[in-house]
């Protein structure tokens, strides 16, 4: 091959590998890692927290289940709606994809213990009853 035409060819190619690799390294830099943005505000890790949709019947069961056993008196959790609040529900997902559970098998009601996912609303009811009898 002609001298005249290898060196700029493969200087080409060079300068092109150069500003793919900075080109992603400034997208890597950019991005916020998942465990981060599901942290609000005054909000710890260790956090429980309700994920619940309005009109949801099994989320219906599980709210009764807190008020007829009086829950809220023996351990604070908070509770979040997801299906108007779509902070709410990137949280909710988040949380998921820590306990592996895909995308398309995400639903509510949703309870994060922080540390394990709890799905459904005989799961949750079973992770109060749990938590009540333990204090």
């Amino acid at each position: 091959m002609n001298k005249k035409v290898l060196i700029p060819t493969i200087l080409f190619i060079a300068v092109l590998i150069f500003s793919f690799f900075a080109l992603s390294q400034e997208k890597n830099k950019n991005q916020t890692p998942t465990n981060e943005t599901t942290i609000t505000e005054n909000q710890s890790e260790s956090q429980i927290i309700l994920f619940y949709g309005d009109g949801c019947p099994h989320c219906a069961i599980v709210e009764d289940y807190i008020k007829s056993n009086n829950i809220k008196e023996g351990l604070s959790f908070e509770e979040k709606e997801v299906y108007n609040n779509r902070k709410n529900a990137d949280e909710l997902a988040a949380k998921a994809k820590i306990c592996g559970i895909p995308t398309d098998y995400i639903g509510v009601p949703f309870l994060w213990d922080g540390s394990k996912c709890y799905v459904g609303d005989q799961e949750i009811i079973s992770f109060f009853n749990q938590k009540t009898n333990e204090n």
